[in-house]
């Protein structure tokens, strides 16, 4: 018989618990009900990370404690939560959409036999169905996709998707788990971890943002933009068509195919509002949104509207903050 656990697997890196596990254990608190929040955390004997992972509020934290969890592979953690899946039958585990979710998430559908919905914008429960929602048909539509027959449900989510709030809960359970079978991977193994260099200023992690479109992509409108960003300390990002402008890549793209974002401060410029680019703004605090057209549906996801062009305004911002 399946529990009734919603699980969110920890993922964490050189030895940091990520982000989006704090924002999967929030959002799985928001929609549990009756349901229990339970973290699973695979780390070495020497490891004291449930430690970070209390201050958000789960129910439990399920610690699979291994010295060879230190240097595991992808497949090696897909089998031992496998098995764990097995004994406990968790209603539904959740992912980050990163790329070790997106390597762990399906190695572990495919052993379970269960289905799997990748990048979700928005998660609830109907009773006892996992109802996970995502852009389908070129990202013009939202789907709610359910897996009725299956279980445990499973999904990811990107990072930024949902916020991550701290609970003053002290009733969290700690359960050490050290008995299960380690089934070392034959092909593949880890011989050397090198950190990545610093992502801090990645526009995912920008506390400002500057955003352009279609409407703010002549010279003078991204000159003026850069001018801002400089002044506020903030980071441009753009939409997809602008991805191929000398000034910019896929690593500035915002939206269901580029970075979502969480800035306390959001500056749209010439954006029209297409649901491809909301979906990725979703978490931001302060929305200020610029564009010709009085009925772009940008505006309705901004705190603050200019009917206008791009220029005028930065022109006009600039002289404020001069």
């Amino acid at each position: 018989m399946t529990s009734q656990e919603i699980w969110v697997y920890a993922e964490k890196h050189v030895g940091i618990i990520q982000p989006v596990t704090y924002q999967l254990i929030t959002k799985a608190k928001e929609i549990a009900g009756d349901k229990k929040v339970v973290v699973i955390l695979f780390e070495a004997t020497d490891k004291k990370l449930e430690d970070n992972i209390k201050e958000y509020g789960p129910d439990e934290i399920v610690v699979v404690k291994d010295d060879r969890l230190k240097d595991a592979t992808d497949s090696e953690i897909a089998s031992l939560m496998a098995e764990l899946a097995k004994h406990r039958k968790p209603n539904s585990i959740l992912f980050g959409a990163t790329v070790v979710g997106r390597s762990i998430a399906p190695r572990l559908q495919a052993k379970l036999n269960t289905g799997l919905t990748s990048d979700c914008l928005n998660l609830t429960f109907d009773g006892d169905l996992l109802v996970q929602i995502k852009p389908s048909y070129g990202d013009n539509i939202m789907c709610e996709i359910i897996c009725p027959d299956h279980r445990p449900q499973m999904a990811s989510v990107r990072p930024n998707t949902f916020e991550a709030k701290k609970s003053n809960s002290e009733l969290v359970t700690v359960t050490e788990v050290s008995d299960l079978s380690f089934k070392e991977a034959k092909r593949v193994k880890i011989i050397e971890e090198t950190p990545l260099l610093s992502k801090s200023d990645s526009i995912a992690n920008a506390d400002r943002v500057i955003a352009l479109g279609r409407g703010a992509a002549d010279e003078k409108a991204v000159a003026l933009a850069e001018e801002l960003a400089r002044k506020l300390g903030a980071k441009i990002g753009v939409t997809r068509p602008l991805t191929d402008h000398p000034k910019f890549s896929g690593d500035d793209q915002i939206g269901q195919s580029g970075n979502a974002i969480a800035p306390r401060l959001l500056i749209n410029l010439g954006i029209h509002g297409a649901v491809q680019y909301t979906t990725g703004i979703g978490s931001a605090e302060l929305i200020v949104s610029v564009n010709k057209d009085p009925e772009a549906p940008i505006f309705q996801h901004s705190d603050y509207s200019y009917i206008g062009d791009s220029v005028s305004f930065l022109e006009g911002f600039l002289k404020v903050v001069q």
